[in-house]
């Protein structure tokens, strides 16, 4: 059975091209890069070879690169590395969860949070988070793409706003890095957070940027990793990954392979459209290119996935972090669908590898799953 993932948000698989430059690193350049002999040198260049190609990408010092876990370990050390109690902070009720558990973690610990509403198309206003800030305002948070709905964030207006404030902010940008053109500079922000395996690269890897200057307190503490920055050996192979991951990211923003991929999408998405009793979550507001998320008037989203998968499309109800939930996606629900809508949406987010033959098989089996759940549904 022919089989099509749609579900590129969650995951992507591994690029031959970064699998072959992890090799090495991964059985004959095993040497710790934090040791002074030849085998840990030879580590050593690796890293610094990744990290001044992350530092392209984010247009910074290589200085300001420091290599993690990934994407939560980022949003967790913005977090928790800057806001103190009796501190505010400001972010939205869209963001993902490893940015959502960790401010309440901080107002459990004394911290106010204010948690900023979308408008209903997934946009924030950024005159409502000029409107929160407070004269203790510490950090804002902001995404840069939403994960669920695609929805990308006025984050360089944000930026301005944060300044104006002298409030620290900071930018999860693990859905739109590779996605769109990416300049912390431009952003504004003091911090930023990646994750390798949302752009071909592998699981486990991430990198955030620190802008010089930042007063930020590490998560990880222990030997004098990353300039005391984030504490453990580092992940060399991963690294080497997400270094290459990165370098292809940024071929397809200049070569096309995004406007392929969003043409894809737009092709996608107004094919299941022309089945009755469906519509776009996040509907006129920019968005990446790879993402849509459509609501199916009664279908249960958890049965579409399973007759979706059964049928070989690959699919998800929303973030990952909480497949399995039945709570309705607290994204959609903060954007004003209530919850029978929430929970009758899937999002649809395509690989960079996707053709046109995917979508096709996609748009034929669709159409038949809903109508077949339909018909079961109770009257």
């Amino acid at each position: 059975m022919r089989r099509v993932y749609c579900d590129a948000n969650a995951t992507t698989p591994l690029a031959p091209e970064v699998l072959e430059a992890m090799r090495p690193y991964l059985m004959d350049e095993f040497g710790n890069a934090s040791s002074i002999h030849f085998e840990g040198q030879r580590a050593r260049k690796a890293v610094d070879r990744a990290r001044e190609t992350l530092a392209g990408f984010f247009h910074c010092r290589e200085a300001e690169v420091v290599f993690n876990s990934g994407g939560t370990e980022g949003d967790n050390t913005a977090i928790f590395g800057l806001v103190r109690a009796g501190d505010h902070l400001i972010t939205t009720a869209i963001e993902h969860s490893a940015v959502l558990r960790a401010a309440e973690r901080v107002a459990e610990r004394g911290a106010e949070v204010t948690f900023v509403a979308p408008r209903a198309n997934g946009l924030i206003n950024p005159e409502e988070v000029r409107r929160a800030l407070r004269p203790t305002t510490r950090l804002i948070s902001v995404m840069l793409a939403n994960n669920e709905t695609g929805v990308l964030e006025p984050v360089e207006e944000i930026g301005r706003i944060a300044a104006e404030a002298g409030a620290f902010f900071h930018i999860d940008a693990v859905q739109g890095a590779g996605k769109v053109e990416f300049d912390v500079r431009r952003f504004g922000c003091h911090l930023c957070s990646i994750s390798a395996h949302k752009m071909h690269g592998p699981k486990g890897v991430g990198a955030i940027y620190v802008r010089r200057g930042t007063p930020l307190e590490p998560l990880i503490v222990g030997g004098s990793h990353e300039r005391r920055q984030r504490a453990g050996t580092e992940n060399v192979p991963g690294i080497v990954g997400l270094g290459k991951a990165v370098e292809l990211a940024m071929e397809s923003l200049a070569d096309g392979s995004v406007e392929r991929i969003e043409r894809l999408r737009d092709q996608l998405e107004a094919g299941v459209l022309r089945i009755a009793g469906t519509g776009v979550n996040g509907a006129g507001a920019p968005r990446v290119a790879n993402t849509t998320n459509i609501r199916f008037e009664q279908v249960e989203g958890e049965a579409l996935v399973i007759a979706l998968d059964l049928k070989g499309v690959a699919v998800s109800g929303g973030s990952a972090c909480h497949s399995g939930s039945t709570e309705p996606s607290h994204v959609l629900m903060a954007m004003g669908l209530d919850k029978n809508a929430a929970r009758a949406s899937l999002r649809f987010s395509l690989l960079r590898t996707a053709t046109e033959e995917d979508v096709e098989h996609v748009l034929r089996v669709v159409p038949e799953a809903v109508k077949h759940l339909r018909a079961l549904a109770p009257v």
